[in-house]
């Protein structure tokens, strides 16, 4: 009988929490349809992925993938170039495949909550008007037709581990769908723009940064208030609030 020496709480709020025993992640999320999304989009993805070990809803149960976090939001990332050109590549070689059935959000439906959000954070003043008004600009400029393509979704660099200089899994698939594939790239290099061109060269085509950007704008307006709501501590102290006054 192995020994756990501690139960280490990933992440935990009232929508869904993660747990660490040794080297299995217990996943617990109130919606099982996110949790239907995540096991069936691992099995599509062509990028390596998590084991599944067990499901016993409310419960997934996956095996720890190898390597370290490609970095944390906030923080300075110690992985290589190489690594972030690796984890473009694993987003071009997702991007590229066939789609999955789940359609995602239109822009139309993207631009309502953006709306929605932009008009919180400043009726209830948690940022200033100016400072939503110049970034709210920018994030208009995404809301445009696209191709659709398989998209993990919320490809943050917590997300992507990698062993050296290669990818050895991409995790946190519940929000899966059709969508833009620059939408990923946004996420990933969100709080990273110095990484933006290793990430480039990996992906192995030219992308449009202006679009990028306008995602990291969208991104970040509509973060903080579900982050203020649920224990993240003060708007001010957010990356994702950094990431807003530098687009000024």
């Amino acid at each position: 009988m192995s020994i756990v020496e501690e139960v280490e709480v990933v992440v935990a709020h009232n929508e869904r929490a993660t747990l660490r025993v040794g080297d299995v992640f217990l996943k617990i999320d109130a919606d099982q349809a996110r949790t239907d999304v995540e096991v069936k989009a691992m099995a599509m993805a062509p990028v390596p992925t998590p084991e599944i070990l067990w499901r016993k809803p409310p419960v997934l149960a996956l095996a720890a993938v190898g390597g370290a976090a490609l970095g944390h939001l906030g923080e300075p990332s110690t992985a290589s170039p190489a690594a972030w050109a690796a984890a473009g590549a694993a987003a071009r070689t997702l991007h590229d495949a066939p789609l999955p059935p789940w359609p995602g959000r239109s822009p139309g439906e993207l631009g309502s909550r953006l709306d929605d959000e932009c008009e919180w954070l400043v009726a209830s003043g948690v940022l200033p008007a100016g400072l939503v008004m110049r970034n709210r600009q920018l994030a208009e400029t995404a809301l445009r037709p696209w191709t659709p393509a398989f998209i993990h979704g919320d490809l943050q660099v917590d997300h992507v581990f990698v062993d050296g200089d290669e990818v050895s899994g991409v995790i946190d698939w519940s929000e899966a769908s059709q969508g833009d594939a620059l939408f990923d790239v946004a996420i990933l290099t969100l709080g990273h723009e110095e990484h933006l061109g290793d990430v480039i060269a990996g992906y192995g085509t030219d992308l449009d940064r202006h679009l990028i950007r306008a995602w990291w704008s969208l991104r970040c307006l509509t973060s903080v208030r579900w982050l203020a709501e649920h224990g993240y501590g003060s708007p001010e102290e957010f990356p994702e609030v950094a990431v807003l006054r530098s687009r000024l």
